[in-house]
């Protein structure tokens, strides 16, 4: 049976293998997440989905929920995914602001 001495200088290659590794993973998988946080386009008009509406306006899954049952909020539902016109949200934002 052979035995392998495994050294420092090793273990320092190994390690910076393994970041570099992680490294393109992680630049992969950002490339990954902003690619599938384009907005879908059509006819010239602007889509938006539930999550980046959420962060736009800076509201919780629920209370978008509330702005669509009450009717505040046009949406498209296609499948199982909610799309929201970039128009209708500014408009919303229009409607109910407030001057202090």
């Amino acid at each position: 049976m052979a035995v392998n001495i495994i050294t420092q200088e090793d273990l320092d290659q190994f390690k910076a293998q393994f970041f570099q590794e992680q490294k393109l993973v992680l630049e992969k998988f950002k490339e990954d997440i902003t690619g599938s946080n384009k907005i879908p386009e059509s006819n010239g008009k602007q889509w938006l989905k539930s999550h980046q509406v959420q962060r736009m306006l800076g509201i919780s899954p629920g209370t978008l929920q509330t702005l669509r049952i009450n009717g505040t909020i046009p949406f498209s539902k296609v499948g199982g995914s909610i799309f929201y016109s970039v128009d209708d949200v500014q408009k919303v934002l229009e409607k109910n602001k407030r001057n202090a």
